[in-house]
């Protein structure tokens, strides 16, 4: 089986933007079925360390690899437009698995929420993120966001913003990251003194100060999955949605601040 590898975004697909990690974890106390495969599934970035551990139990449990691909939404689904060998995609969002449903590149009866997320405005200083009023008091000279246009997470910052009314004056402070692990590293570097993240950041991590944004500043960031048709018939994918709709599966959402899916 392939050992994980972690490279950045090259050349070619399945992208230039994507950060790139490919988990094939074996069974430590039994070797693998026959018949074990292997399948390739795009993944939001914000359910990146999620994935990592769902993929590692998946690979224990069924002896099938998990091979994932992490970015934008927005930039996953355009590699698929493009022909990249993806099978299921995890979005963040609902919009891009309709897409792909509504373009032919997904299996419409296989569209499910598999996670609910949540954002965090998040810093590295202890002292610096104390609620809402952070915002308007502006104590800092970078916020870091995910691109709205092409990350949810990051159109849900901007959405919660708008509705404290500190949007326009804060543009001019905006880091803008590829996607929300980009916009996390920015804040964990220093690069920016705080942004806005996914709760599944955080959640596992001491230190630093963060504020949970209440759900009703912005709309609910339903992450849906769809098996996509170069996915159809590979018994991996098909075991790998079933997973990730089950209980173990489920714990780990729950570990990193996911709400239940549906």
């Amino acid at each position: 089986m392939r050992r994980a590898r972690n490279r950045p975004g090259g050349r070619g697909l399945p992208g230039a933007a994507a950060a790139l990690l490919a988990v094939a974890v074996a069974a430590a106390s039994a070797p693998a079925p026959a018949g074990a495969g292997e399948v390739h599934v795009a993944v939001a970035a914000n359910f990146t360390e999620a994935a990592n551990e769902i993929g590692a139990l998946f690979a224990a449990r069924t002896g099938h690899s998990a091979v994932f691909s992490f970015g934008s939404s927005g930039q996953l689904y355009t590699q698929i437009t493009q022909g990249a060998p993806f099978e299921v995609l995890l979005a963040a969002d609902q919009e891009r698995p309709r897409r792909a449903v509504e373009d032919g590149h997904g299996r419409a009866a296989s569209r499910f929420t598999y996670a609910t997320g949540r954002i965090v405005l998040y810093s590295a200083d202890p002292g610096l993120v104390t609620g809402a009023e952070t915002l308007s008091e502006g104590n800092f000279t970078k916020i870091a966001i995910a691109n709205p246009q092409t990350a949810p997470y990051g159109a849900a910052a901007v959405e919660a913003m708008r509705a404290l009314g500190v949007h326009d004056r804060l543009v001019p402070r905006f880091v803008h990251g590829n996607n929300v692990a980009q916009a996390y590293q920015f804040v964990a570097t220093g690069n920016a003194e705080l942004g806005f993240v996914a709760l599944s950041q955080v959640a596992t991590r001491a230190g630093g100060s963060r504020w949970v944004v209440p759900e009703d500043l912005h709309a609910t960031i339903a992450q849906d999955g769809v098996l996509l048709e170069a996915g159809e018939g590979n018994e991996a994918a098909a075991a790998f949605v079933a997973f990730l709709k089950g209980e173990e599966a489920r714990r780990v959402k729950q570990k990193f601040g996911y709400g239940a899916d549906e």
